[in-house]
């Protein structure tokens, strides 16, 4: 019951789904490898152009790493050169889609914020119970969330433990979007079609630009922004979007 990732290609979206329902799709170390050299492999794939992550099941997102994996680590020298699997969703140059529902704790709150667009089932739970259990999570929630939904709510979430439903997520700004349970997949794969017809250069840049708005100084983000949109225009795609908006038609990014 070590479980799996699978990965299921369609018309440029890439699912990459979290296959352990069983046990919540904890990840274990296994799972963690096979994530990280999907995520690389996605990236490298001209065919995919967006990446919608899910869980198995309607239980569970993730309900993090599997604990009685933690405890197998023979010493926190091999721990810290785990494989980590949230920075491998974060360091995804693609968009990224998640699909969230039931649990979504530790470590899978975490992959979770790797993501570029949440959509969440309105019976999703997510929380930060690390510190309940004795460590700090180590997949960048102490970083991320503070500047996601502000150093007060990160400060609740992390040092308090507990969990808050979709609606309290959406009110915070941790997810985009609350959707019933049999409409989140049909709602997340529709997302990410919509980021998978744009020009891959474009939404990329986007992204990088975004991220980069997150570390860097006002002044810099501006520069590092239109030096990213002078990468669109080296790119040409942006001709194509001139054309399709005098032709009164939706644009075609074959890239």
């Amino acid at each position: 019951m070590q479980g799996q990732i699978r990965v299921d290609i369609t018309d440029g979206i890439a699912e990459l789904v979290l296959d352990r329902a069983a046990k919540h799709n904890a990840v274990t170390p296994e799972m963690a490898r096979m994530l990280a050299e999907q995520a690389r492999a996605l990236d490298e794939d001209d065919a995919v152009r967006a990446v919608l992550l899910r869980g198995e099941g309607v239980k569970a997102f993730c309900s993090g790493s599997d604990l009685n994996a933690l405890a197998a680590y023979p010493s926190a020298w091999h721990f810290r050169n785990r494989i980590e699997y949230a920075a491998a969703v974060r360091d995804i140059r693609k968009p990224v889609v998640a699909a969230l529902q039931g649990w979504t704790l530790g470590g899978g709150a975490e992959m979770a914020l790797g993501a570029d667009i949440r959509i969440a089932a309105d019976t999703t739970r997510i929380g930060f119970p690390e510190v309940e259990r004795g460590w700090v999570g180590g997949g960048g929630a102490s970083q991320v969330l503070p500047r996601l939904i502000g150093h007060a709510a990160a400060t609740r979430l992390l040092m308090l433990g507990g969990q808050i439903d979709a609606a309290e997520a959406a009110r915070l700004g941790l997810v985009h979007e609350v959707v019933m349970p049999d409409a989140l997949l049909d709602r997340a794969r529709a997302a990410a079609a919509r980021l998978a017809s744009f020009s891959p250069v474009a939404v990329q840049s986007v992204k990088a630009a975004l991220r980069a708005a997150m570390e860097a100084p006002l002044a810099a983000g501006l520069r590092y922004e239109n030096e990213m949109n002078v990468l669109c225009f080296s790119a040409g795609d942006h001709l194509e979007g001139i054309r399709a908006f005098n032709e009164k038609r939706s644009a075609e990014f074959t890239r």
